[in-house]
């Protein structure tokens, strides 16, 4: 009777170990079980959108205010478009709001950053966020240092 006791204690430990390392899992990868019904759709247009990906999300003072649901080309001015989705929590946005694409910690982890403009008219649903600043791409600022470490030794 004592063994069986505890094969049903060792059983259940490992369900609701798996169940946990579920939970972490849809909490890492950004999907929820939630609808979008609260939110509206905003666009931004990028010069280059490096290590941004889909279910990035959007941050404004630190708080997350939506996600990235869609990238594509603009095949009108060669520009990455992004799509977000914006908690209508957050309806009050001016149109001449900043969105910057920024790193998270070590690993490098990509989202858009939002910084309040100071317009009165606010962004609606469709709006478009013209003042962007694109993503650093670390081999381009390698690239730069290099070059100009080379144009120096040449000069001397």
């Amino acid at each position: 009777m004592q063994n069986r006791t505890l094969e049903v204690g060792v059983g259940l430990f490992l369900l609701a170990g798996l169940l946990a390392l579920l939970l972490l899992a849809l909490r890492v990868s950004g999907l929820t079980v939630g609808s979008a019904d609260n939110t509206y759709k905003v666009y931004a247009h990028f010069e280059n959108i490096a290590g941004l990906t889909v279910r990035s999300k959007v941050t404004m003072a630190g708080v997350a205010i939506g996600k990235v649901t869609a990238i594509d080309l603009d095949r009108s001015s060669y520009m990455g478009r992004v799509t977000m989705l914006l908690d209508d929590a957050v309806d009050n946005l001016p149109v001449d709001s900043t969105a910057s694409i920024l790193t998270a910690g070590l690993l490098g982890e990509k989202y858009i950053g939002i910084s309040v403009g100071g317009e009165e008219d606010v962004l609606r649903d469709g709006g478009t966020i013209y003042d962007t600043q694109s993503s650093l791409v670390l081999e381009d600022l390698i690239g730069k240092f290099l070059l100009n470490s080379v144009n120096k030794d040449q000069a001397n």
